[in-house]
């Protein structure tokens, strides 16, 4: 898809909530309107309108993609979220559900009693369920499960045996094996009978009688080979393949390395048990990078934008309260050098620049280094060269930006020694933010931590604080 088609897409679903929305606002007002009126036939009136627009919206609900309906819901309040939810069709709520966002499924869920989810998770394949059924109600998934076949509940069960962050977690069991020893003729006809194949499929497996994997058969040699070749002729037995109990990241690269489609998953004795599809490594990527930025801010979870107020500060006050401890240790820095600030006020206006340009700095070098770690790029033999590295590159920004400043200030105020001292605080502040923005994500993955968990916070606070202890400290031994 095109950058226009993708732009024409992305406005056109804009269209569509805006219309939403808009429904939904003049179903209130009419409603409101009929039931302030008096009349014999005001109950009638007002069912009648209140009938036409739920047609109108459940009309535009039936004509949108699962994802966009996801998309809508999650951008509407948590009211007008559930009236739009009670109108999708019984038989689209499994695909919507694995579509939104954790926090929103969650109030849907809620909305839903135990028929109507049973209903909901009848329509899903086994991995599907296993990524529904942590959230389920337990008394649902014991009924589920009971429900399903032996082969379908032994799926389910072992990709719930498996870790979120492991491959045995997001592999498909959807998928089409083939024997070596046969022709492309037989392997073609055998294709038209399935008459409708498991999505995202590039390749075929070659399995041996008791489901070794051979190889694979990607689809395009089948259609351009003679019919009459053989699979063992054409396959390629050197194909990538993972094992259930490894990193899912680590399999995402792999896929970006190899610009692969789908992948076979064996156990440790080479038996094919599932695949991997692009579709679950692109939603994996993009739950990993909005749990980095989520984690560099502070937040502990994806935040339903519409969450009430209570849950909105449990999220969220955790890492305040932490930099509010912070603050606080920064302005009794500050409360040191209160004799040296009233001697020379010009102090109290150029502090906040010494330490904000070395927050700006640190969080450039942790999130190159955070970004560095998530593609492993980050190892014990080469981190004291990243380190030298960035504080060269931090000691040469200093000199130049600080004494750029430092000439400001000598412009500003007449004294070069001012200047000199608010080069040398810039130069050593953004020394400090350099050596802090390799060490904290260094330290946090080394105690088990996300490197990225509260990192943005932590560097703020080491460079105000620093910066501030080493400018009016200069200050006080050079110019006081």
């Amino acid at each position: 898809m095109t950058e226009v088609e993708v732009k024409k897409t992305q406005e056109s679903l804009q269209d569509r909530l805006a219309q939403v929305i808009e429904l939904l606002q003049r179903q209130r007002v009419v409603e409101d309107l009929t039931h302030r009126q008096e009349g014999p036939n005001n109950n009638l009136v007002e069912n009648l309108v209140h009938r036409q627009n739920l047609v109108e919206l459940q009309r535009k609900l039936d004509d949108l993609h699962s994802a966009d309906v996801a998309y809508i819901l999650e951008a509407l309040p948590l009211d007008d979220r559930l009236t739009l939810w009670q109108l999708v069709k019984a038989d689209r709520d499994g695909d919507i559900l694995l579509e939104v966002s954790d926090s929103v499924r969650e109030t849907l869920i809620a909305d839903m009693d135990d028929h109507e989810l049973l209903a909901a998770a009848k329509e899903m394949d086994a991995d599907e369920l296993a990524d529904l059924a942590p959230e389920l109600p337990r008394d649902v998934v014991h009924e589920l499960m009971e429900a399903l076949d032996t082969q379908q509940r032994e799926r389910v069960r072992s990709a719930l045996s498996y870790d979120d962050d492991q491959v045995g977690a997001l592999m498909d069991f959807e998928m089409v094996t083939i024997r070596e020893d046969v022709s492309l003729e037989v392997v073609l006809r055998y294709l038209r009978r399935l008459k409708e194949l498991p999505g995202h499929t590039d390749k075929l497996f070659v399995v041996d009688y008791e489901g070794i994997l051979k190889g694979v058969l990607p689809i395009k040699r089948l259609l351009v080979n003679d019919p009459d070749k053989k699979v063992a002729d054409l396959m390629a037995s050197d194909t990538v393949s993972f094992h259930p109990d490894e990193d899912a990241y680590d399999a995402a690269q792999a896929f970006e390395r190899y610009d692969l489609i789908s992948a076979p998953v064996v156990d440790k004795n080479g038996k094919l048990i599932g695949r991997l599809t692009i579709d679950e490594i692109v939603d994996l990527i993009r739950e990993e990078s909005e749990t980095e930025v989520l984690n560099m801010a502070g937040l502990r979870e994806e935040e339903d934008i519409f969450a009430s107020v209570w849950r909105s500060l449990r999220n969220r006050w955790a890492w305040l309260a932490v930099n509010l401890i912070t603050a606080f240790i920064a302005s009794r820095v500050i409360g040191l050098f209160e004799g040296s600030i009233e001697k020379l006020v010009a102090l109290a206006a150029l502090m906040p620049i010494v330490a904000g340009i070395g927050g700006n700095s640190g969080n450039q070098t942790i999130t190159m280094i955070v970004r560095a770690m998530a593609l492993d790029q980050v190892s014990t033999a080469n981190s004291s060269r990243l380190l030298r590295k960035e504080l060269a590159v931090g000691l040469i920004n200093g000199l130049v930006w600080g004494g750029v400043i430092g000439v400001v200030a000598y412009l500003l105020y007449g004294s070069w020694s001012l200047g000199v001292v608010m080069t040398a605080a810039m130069t050593l502040n953004l020394l400090l933010a350099a050596l802090m923005g390799v060490l904290i994500p260094m330290t946090l993955a080394r105690i088990g931590r996300d490197p990225a968990m509260g990192a943005s916070v932590m560097i703020t606070a080491m460079t105000d604080s620093g910066g501030f202890f080493i400018f009016l400290g200069l200050a006080t031994i050079f110019l006081l």
